[in-house]
């Protein structure tokens, strides 16, 4: 074994594990107000009138509420002036009080009323004739609506969402930075309680017991992990599998801390790895560093997942999504969910901007023998790209 993996017992490793004391301020007020102005912003550049926001991680970002979706309607309308409008069952109005990051004018519901007429009487008082809908909207609530606006009055909210949530605040990049931060110690301490026979459901138990005592919301947001042929699968196969000499480790996990997300990815080996392991690996390590070398502001993100396939062709693999090769998408960007948009992948033509957030895990899949995934976030600079973590150095020394 090597210095960093399979060094630790189980106890050694918990002793290194303590509520994280470097913690990231919270969202203020301000940057919620600000929120609001750049989607009115938004609106008027896309000649829409009134926005809706459905529950889920977009009501997060603009109302600070951490509510899921369900059948009961909860929303925030937005529109051209005067304070937003949140429209919710009336059950739930002191839980919604606790967390809502600013005034809002309610407009409550009881469980046999019909939530959307409320949506609607709200936007005749304000003169609101087209109303841009959330894209994470349920089929349900575009029918909803329906009933009270004409169908032609229901607009792809895509561009004022995307506009104001593909671009991260310095609050923001520190929140996700402490979440990168708290998801590479608990990838560290991992690695070194692998030990022969160690099964991935034990693993994946201490990954999540570890994210909570860190202080992440809520434990691991999920976890992966994969021995052997396993690692060939990109999300895994199901059942235990146990640890064995000169396996591939590949362990994908994150948390989350206000809702923002980290994801990073390890692969390494336990015991010596085998020639066509070793080459496999920094080949991704390779295409994982052309990837991170071609982001700078104004280059469409399709180049970036063009930069790391070059690498992958030029020694023989793919091309496209052939294997063995690459069979996905270079990265993703992330923030309070953890895929969001903008893609690198082929076919986004969006400009890199600065604050743009993007995992860099140009995955090789060697089908029935393995695969190497080597994942860490970035976010774009003036004048290039920043990590968020320091990616993998060796195949037996995963951490710089």
């Amino acid at each position: 074994m090597s210095a960093q993996i399979g060094h630790l017992d189980l106890a050694e490793a918990s002793a290194q594990l303590a509520p994280w004391t470097r913690r990231a301020p919270a969202i203020d007020a301000d940057e919620y107000g600000q929120r609001i102005d750049k989607a009115r912003a938004l609106m008027r550049e896309n000649g829409m009138d009134a926005l809706l926001v459905t529950a889920g991680t977009s009501l997060r970002y603009f109302a600070g509420v951490p509510w899921n979706a369900s059948e009961r309607l909860v929303a925030l309308l937005v529109t051209a002036q005067g304070d937003p409008f949140l429209v919710c069952p009336a059950f739930e109005e002191g839980s919604l009080d606790a967390v809502l990051a600013f005034p809002a004018v309610k407009r409550l519901w009881e469980e046999h009323e019909d939530p959307y007429a409320l949506v609607a009487q709200a936007m005749a008082e304000r003169g609101a004739r087209t109303l841009a809908l959330n894209p994470g909207a349920t089929f349900a609530v575009h029918v909803g609506l329906r009933r009270h606006l004409d169908v032609q009055a229901i607009a792809d909210a895509t561009p004022v969402i995307d506009g104001c949530r593909a671009r991260k605040s310095p609050a923001e990049l520190a929140l996700m930075q402490q979440a990168c931060d708290m998801t590479l110690q608990v990838q560290r301490l991992a690695a070194g309680i692998a030990r022969e026979g160690i099964g991935t459901d034990e693993l994946v138990r201490f990954i999540d017991g570890a994210h909570r005592a860190l202080g992440a919301d809520d434990g691991s947001s999920f976890c992966i992990v994969q021995y052997g042929h396993a690692t060939a699968f990109p999300h895994g196969i199901p059942g235990v599998q146990y640890l064995r000499e000169g396996d591939l480790v590949l362990i994908d996990t994150g948390c989350t801390v206000q809702g923002y997300h980290s994801d990073i990815t390890r692969t390494w080996v336990f015991g010596a790895p085998s020639d066509e392991q070793r080459h496999i690996w920094e080949l991704e390590r390779a295409a994982q560093a052309a990837a991170f070398a071609a982001v700078r502001p104004g280059v469409p993100c399709e180049d970036v997942d063009s930069a790391a396939r070059k690498v992958l062709e030029a020694a023989g693999l793919g091309p496209g999504y052939r294997l063995p090769g690459l069979p996905h998408r270079t990265g993703h960007g992330c923030g309070l969910a953890i895929h969001e948009a903008p893609y690198l992948v082929r076919g986004d033509r969006t400009a890199l901007q600065p604050g743009m957030c993007f995992s860099d895990e140009p995955m090789i899949v060697a089908p029935g023998r393995f695969g190497v995934r080597l994942e860490d976030h970035f976010h774009v600079v003036e004048d290039g790209a920043q990590w968020f973590t320091p990616p993998s150095a060796a195949i037996d020394q995963p951490f710089s």
